[in-house]
């Protein structure tokens, strides 16, 4: 008689690591494009929050714009870059 040995694997979801996006202050841009641009490149956020996140990165020299997943957060780095402002990503601890 022989007993089989079932070998049950982990399998445990590694949570994919988020990424900061930030944007730092700039004396080139007006307020209201900095809006805009924040706007119009991350669509979740509300008129309320991007006027939040533009006086946060005027008043301190920098702001946290949004926490996503990498893939997501590389694009509106680059977006807003493209656009003329200046933003950075950085590993969410």
């Amino acid at each position: 008689m022989s007993v089989e040995t079932i070998e049950k694997r982990s399998t445990t979801r590694k949570i994919a690591p988020r990424y900061r996006v930030l944007l730092h202050n700039d004396d080139f841009n007006t307020m209201e494009y900095v809006v805009e641009t924040l706007l119009k490149t991350v669509s979740s956020l509300t008129q309320p929050q991007a006027v939040s996140i533009m006086m946060e990165a005027h008043n301190s020299g920098l702001a946290l714009v949004i926490t996503c997943a990498q893939e997501h957060a590389e694009f509106y780095c680059e977006t807003l870059n493209n656009h003329g402002l200046t933003s950075t990503i950085e590993p969410e601890e």
